[in-house]
């Protein structure tokens, strides 16, 4: 762990915000007075630091953000997904807004404020080195809590809506979800930016899988090249729990996905996939950890990447095989197309395997698009720009089709159509 005591940068960072009373103060004021303490032991990562080798934080830790609570009307229609007839909850600018969010009467649904600080607290032990962690609980704008009673099918998608509207906006919502027993619940997360202001969202979600229920999570990342975006999620994940992420990043100036998952009983099935088209100078970072303590579990990692311009990808996947975890199935797969001689991508996925009975696997690719395939369209009557897109348009087409909501998948491919990245 990397150690410093209260710098200039820090007091600069700072300076805007300290005097926010987080979210979570009255939850429990210790820990968040202990991860306060905390902040002048920690200092921003750099490339030396191994888990953000690639991925330079200069551009967040030299800024000087605010946090700001918009309390204006503001009209959500265009940021709704068309057909998915889902519950909404609104954040804004890191603000849990009740007003502009639309809860139904959902048999076994709790949505309300964060009312205890459990799976909160042991995340904060487990990213203790992480200062972007420690500073969304030292100042949380928000948290919310969603729990889905034992037995209960929920009916509808429940969809987060995080939106970003003020220059500078520094979003911290920390988020809890359990779903228990025999349950299921299908959860859309969306983030977007409001006339690309500079802002950056620094959002922690906390789940809980519990034995024999099932959660499904799109998350769309959509916002503008001036945003950054950082998304720690820790998932825990009891026997015969199902869980299916699809990380669907769009659009975004800087963006950091750190998935970790801890499959903490026997059958469990784990699925991680992902696409990611960053473009102009854009960077998007993919950590993957998925830790197997148990037998006869299985985890699938699908990511690919599109990458244009001078953009840059990252993909750091690990898996955990702990000694008693046998009969595991483990598969990481990331696939990635470079269509300029200026993009990057550093990929590394990793494996530790201490148990001797198990199936595990990874592979990367990083390449050119396939010229022959590209003279065949062309060949056909099929211009230069459509060729290509027709080509991307397959290249990630695999993962799309894991995307089971038709109206969540319909609405990113418009949404990528829309930017010119997928063939129509």
């Amino acid at each position: 762990m990397e150690t410093a005591t209260t710098s200039p940068l820090k007091e600069k960072f700072l300076t805007s915000f300290e005097s926010h009373e987080s979210a979570l103060a009255q939850i429990n004021p210790e820990i968040v007075a202990g991860a306060k303490s905390a902040i002048d032991e920690l200092d921003f990562p750099t490339t030396r630091t191994e888990e953000w080798r690639y991925t330079r934080t200069a551009r967040i830790s030299n800024e000087q953000w605010k946090i700001i609570e918009n309390k204006s009307s503001i009209d959500i229609t265009p940021f709704l997904i068309p057909n998915l007839n889902a519950d909404v909850v609104v954040f804004v600018n890191g603000f849990h807004r009740e007003d502009l969010s639309a809860i139904s009467n959902l048999f076994g649904v709790s949505v309300a404020k964060m009312n205890s600080f459990s799976s909160v607290e042991g995340a904060q032990r487990a990213d203790e080195a992480n200062i972007f962690q420690v500073l969304s609980v030292a100042y949380c704008t928000s948290s919310l809590q969603i729990d889905v009673a034992k037995n209960t099918v929920v009916e509808k998608p429940i969809h987060i809506l995080h939106i970003t509207t003020d220059e500078k906006a520094l979003a911290q919502a920390r988020i809890e979800i359990s779903v228990a027993q025999s349950s299921q619940l299908h959860l859309v997360e969306s983030f977007i930016s409001i006339d690309e202001k500079k802002s950056f969202t620094n959002r922690t979600l906390s789940v809980s899988v519990g034995e024999n229920a099932q959660l499904y999570l799109d998350k769309i990342q959509m916002e503008s090249d001036e945003n950054f975006l950082l998304n720690e999620d820790n998932i825990y994940i009891a026997g015969n729990g199902l869980f299916t992420i699809n990380t669907l990043t769009v659009d975004g100036g800087w963006v950091r996905n750190s998935l970790n998952i801890s499959l903490d009983g026997q059958n469990i099935e784990a699925n991680l996939n992902a696409i990611f088209l960053p473009r102009r100078k854009q960077l998007v970072d993919n950590h993957t950890k998925v830790n197997h303590r148990f037998p006869n579990c299985n985890s699938n990692e699908l990511y690919k990447g599109i990458l244009n311009d001078q953009s840059t990808g990252v993909f750091n996947g690990k898996v955990y095989v702990q000694p008693d975890a046998q009969k595991t199935n483990a598969y990481q797969s990331n696939a990635n197309i470079l269509l300029s001689d200026d993009a990057q991508m550093n990929t590394k996925p990793e494996l530790e395997i201490y148990a001797d009975d198990v199936k595990c696997s990874h592979g990367t690719t990083t390449g050119q698009m396939d010229e022959n395939a590209l003279f065949y369209l062309k060949s056909r009557g099929l211009g230069d720009d459509n060729a290509r897109r027709l080509l991307t348009t397959a290249f990630i087409n695999d993962v799309l089709d894991k995307v089971k909501n038709e109206a969540v998948k319909d609405y990113v491919i418009g949404e990528l159509v829309n930017r010119e990245l997928l063939f129509n």
